[in-house]
């Protein structure tokens, strides 16, 4: 009981941290909503590519379109950039798991491991709902209007004011540079976490055993859940 509620205030902690960005005393520096308009001067289009979009989503999309794209880009990156790491930490051969104390028994790939968490905690699901809801919920209520569902127009995409430790730079060049370095790991992440759970569903394999850096240890028939 101690591990999962240790293992809650972590995953609170977690999630928060891919929701840093800037308090609203220092929000002035950061772009306005008609800048949206104009995609190509976003922070994240980078040369030789510029700003790349080969669907043509933001062609015919006006200033709060993209900007509601914006928001949706910075969200899932924050969340892949947890998930890639959490991939690669929770299977061998660092098996780091705060969920739960697996001992010797290797669980094998991540995309196994909720299995696993069901059957020693099982209200753990419910609580990571209201968590991740408690949090979605703020920040709609931060950012978004309640009539249309677009972002509003003081609102800047990911600043939702939670910036304890004060990183978010005062001077504009080198914000920018922060949010193009974050969008930037987002899109890698976004990929490769893509990838990982690709690989995993294909061969049932983890990561680093996949790749010959770790020995093989996991027994399927040691899950929970049989399938």
């Amino acid at each position: 009981m101690k591990t999962t509620i240790a293992a809650l205030v972590i995953l609170a902690g977690s999630a928060l941290a891919f929701v840093p960005q800037q308090s609203a005393s220092r929000s002035c520096i950061a772009l306005q909503a008609s800048d949206f308009a104009n995609p190509e001067t976003l922070p994240g289009a980078l040369p030789p590519v510029g700003f790349w979009d080969p669907a043509g989503f933001a062609k015919d999309a006006n200033a709060a379109v993209v900007k509601k794209y914006r928001e949706a880009e910075l969200q899932h990156g924050r969340v892949a950039m947890l998930a890639a790491l959490g991939l690669l930490v929770t299977e061998e051969p660092i098996e780091y798991h705060p969920l739960f104390e697996a001992g010797v028994k290797d669980i094998g790939p991540a995309i196994r491991h909720l299995d696993e968490v069901r059957a020693v905690s099982p209200f753990f699901f419910e609580i990571l709902a209201v968590i991740i809801g408690t949090l979605e919920l703020n920040r709609a209520l931060k950012g978004w209007e309640p009539e249309d569902f677009m972002l509003k127009d003081d609102y800047y995409p990911g600043d939702v004011g939670f910036d304890p430790l004060g990183l978010k730079p005062t001077d504009p060049q080198e914000l920018e540079i922060m949010q193009t370095k974050e969008l930037q790991n987002g899109r890698l992440a976004m990929l490769g976490a893509a990838g990982m759970i690709a690989q995993e569903l294909v061969n049932g394999k983890e990561i680093f055993v996949n790749l010959g850096l770790a020995q093989d240890r996991f027994n399927p028939t040691d899950l929970p859940v049989q399938f």
